[in-house]
């Protein structure tokens, strides 16, 4: 939580883009001494109209959280080497001890602060953000990461199996990454991104041979889109946009 980027909050958003638009006003006067004057009092063609518009949450990466924003917010972790020094036996719904202590903390919290949805909601509610970071891998206690046939190929789909129906049943929404590069099953990333909602990758340019790339000399990786929600559907929706480029900024990091 400590290395979280700093949001942009809508006071701090508007003066950054009072900056922004000062320093392009004086750019257009410098130019205005070079257009011809029949010109000047045509108006503007706006190039890109989606630079200054706000839609859904900014952050500053250049900066970090502040710590007591983070104290203010309600928030619950999940450490696993914890868990198993208090209850080093334990195995349940078929899968490896790791999953199933995140799964009963995970339910454990939607009904204990009140997001599941099958109850009346006494008062309003946000929604719970759950984030896990590298499922699958060795940290977890699993071995897909480290064998072509793993010891139990399906823990981790079991897990994602159950997940989906405490997401489906409650208030929340989950984001998780996994280190796709690292599993050799092929058939194990293809039922991960069934159970799935939306799948995107990222991959970096450093290291590969697109880094010396013309084409590419502008950006720092590609962004995959792999998969986009298609709830209620028979069929797979398929973005339309394929080529897209992540950026690294000083404070933004920019898909294009």
């Amino acid at each position: 939580l400590q290395e979280l980027p700093a949001p942009l909050l809508d006071d701090t958003y508007g003066k950054e883009l009072g900056d922004e638009a000062a320093a392009v006003k004086s750019e257009d006067f410098q130019d205005s001494m070079k257009i011809a004057w029949r010109y000047q009092n045509l108006p503007k063609m706006e190039t890109s109209p989606t630079t200054y518009t706000k839609f859904g949450h900014y952050y500053d990466i250049s900066k970090k959280m502040p710590p007591e924003l983070c104290q203010s917010v309600k928030w619950h972790s999940f450490y696993l080497h914890e868990e198993l020094s208090l209850e080093p036996k334990m195995k349940a719904w078929n899968m490896n001890s790791g999953y199933a202590r995140l799964l009963q903390s995970i339910q454990r919290i939607i009904s204990q602060e009140g997001f599941d949805g099958s109850d009346p909601q006494k008062k309003q509610r946000n929604v719970l953000r759950i984030g896990i970071q590298s499922l699958g891998s060795v940290l977890w206690g699993d071995d897909v990461c480290c064998s072509d046939t793993p010891e139990d190929p399906h823990s981790l789909t079991k897990f994602l199996y159950v997940l989906r129906g405490l997401l489906r049943k409650s208030l929340s929404a989950c984001i998780i990454t996994v280190p796709a590069h690292l599993i050799q099953n092929k058939a194990i990333m293809e039922r991960v991104t069934n159970l799935s909602d939306v799948v995107v990758g990222l991959e970096s340019f450093i290291g590969s041979e697109r880094e010396t790339n013309p084409l590419y000399k502008d950006y720092h990786g590609l962004v995959h889109v792999h998969q986009i929600p298609r709830l209620n559907s028979l069929i797979c929706d398929v973005s339309d946009t394929k080529d897209l480029a992540f950026r690294l900024k000083r404070k933004l990091f920019t898909i294009e």
